[in-house]
């Protein structure tokens, strides 16, 4: 019997990654038709915020479920711990 997957957001994550991929051949696309530096320089700040995000959601869901997984079942003050920790790192 295998073990269920504990990334439940790696979907998203691809999804951004994919997006970012499409928007980067655009950005290509813009330089070779040599649109402006402001034009370029927006998209790639939509490239690089997209990447961040996903990289963002990726760890998040890394502490959610494989931290949790890691530490098994823990009394109220230890989970209270984690909790708190896992609450934080959305301010990362």
């Amino acid at each position: 019997m295998t073990k269920p997957d504990p990334h439940h957001h790696h979907d998203a994550v691809a999804k951004r990654l994919k997006r970012a991929e499409g928007h980067l051949r655009s950005i290509l696309q813009m330089m070779d038709e040599q649109r402006s530096c402001l034009d370029l320089a927006q998209q790639l700040h939509a490239v690089e915020k997209a990447i961040a995000q996903a990289k963002k959601i990726l760890i998040q869901d890394h502490i959610d479920h494989c931290l949790q997984d890691a530490v098994g079942e823990l009394d109220p003050d230890k989970q209270r711990t984690i909790d708190e920790f896992k609450a934080i790192t959305k301010y990362l």
